[in-house]
């Protein structure tokens, strides 16, 4: 699979792509497919639709990988708090985190109870190409401790702040909970199918980089370190959204750093490449138009050069209104500029 190969350094005949958020809404064919389920939460738990979901992107993009259908939100889901997905407004959890007991509650059998992803998984094993990679995925433990606390998205993240300034010991007894259940849902995933994990870090950029290390990279890498001594083979991808400004301290037990579009991918080569491959970043509002693409990937070409360990993505993940043709113009645009 060139998508492993490059998580591993290894030779490649060009940079394998694929793209956060290639299931959506931009294609028709999802539509379609969500439509047929009751709610979003309905959409992740039906395996049928979320592997039909997954596949789209392989079928229609020919991308290198595809990145199974799902929600971070699950894992609190099915630890007992109650999640809806709100139409123009995302999700909201009406009943978030604020005492100890409220952390005790707390399944601690999570893992056992996502047997629907674990289905998803195989389904699209199964069906998928046997050069095409299967990406499973996890929100790290602060990204979803701040969804729980907070009761949906934020700005400011300023009730999750406080608990780390404030009580800073149990904002670490909730994610010492969420790191034993990602690290047992990823586990799960890889032997469900998956060819290699992610780890979305996605509100790292909320923290200062004291605090950062503290409440966020400490338990993300916790996490990667066992996935590594349990599942050796498998490839861990963290994407630090965020994190940009803290690459020469970034270190742990994971083959692939996933750059956000904030931060610049020469400064993420020069302080990473030596250790780690590297995943990203073009801006993805350069998908709006075919010149923006061609300008976005050869200054990517320019950075990476020929080198192996590098996977083409997007910075942040795909918007509904994108083109289908431009980004199957991307796609085969980037091929044919980091062909070796």
């Amino acid at each position: 699979m060139i998508f492993i190969d490059a998580c591993f350094k290894k030779p490649t005949p060009t940079a394998p792509i694929w793209l956060m958020r290639q299931a959506g809404r931009y294609l028709s064919e999802y539509r379609a497919t969500r439509a047929k389920a009751k709610n979003f939460i309905d959409f992740c738990r039906r395996s049928d639709l979320a592997a039909e979901a997954t596949l789209q992107p392989i079928d229609i993009l020919d991308a290198d990988a595809a990145i199974m259908f799902s929600d971070i939100l699950v894992v609190p889901l099915e630890m007992g708090i109650q999640v809806e997905f709100v139409e123009k407004t995302g999700p909201v959890l009406p009943s978030p985190i604020r005492t100890e007991s409220d952390i005790d509650r707390l399944a601690d059998d999570s893992a056992d109870r996502l047997e629907y992803v674990y289905e998803t998984l195989k389904i699209t094993r199964r069906a998928l190409a046997a050069d095409k990679a299967l990406i499973g995925f996890a929100g790290s433990p602060w990204t979803l401790a701040t969804y729980m606390i907070e009761g949906g998205g934020s700005k400011n993240y300023a009730i999750a702040k406080k608990m780390a300034y404030s009580n800073p010991d149990l904002l670490h007894k909730l994610l010492r909970k969420l790191s034993v259940a990602i690290g047992d849902y990823l586990l799960r995933q890889i032997d469900a199918g998956a060819d290699a994990v992610q780890i979305f870090d996605s509100w790292g950029g909320a923290l200062e980089k004291s605090a950062f290390f503290e409440f966020d990279w400490r338990y993300t890498t916790q996490i990667a370190d066992r996935v590594k001594s349990e599942r050796p083979n498998t490839p861990v991808i963290i994407f630090g959204k965020g994190a940009g400004g803290y690459l020469e301290a970034i270190d742990g037990a994971f083959e692939v750093f996933g750059a956000d579009w904030n931060t610049p991918m020469e400064r993420a080569k020069s302080a990473l490449f030596d250790r780690y491959a590297l995943q990203g970043n073009m801006e993805p509002a350069r998908l709006y138009d075919k010149k923006a693409i061609e300008i976005g990937a050869r200054e990517l070409a320019r950075i990476m050069g020929k080198e192996n360990g590098y996977i083409f993505n997007l910075g942040h993940g795909m918007q509904p209104d994108f083109s289908l043709d431009n980004v199957k113009f991307l796609i085969d645009f980037v091929r044919q500029i980091f062909a070796r």
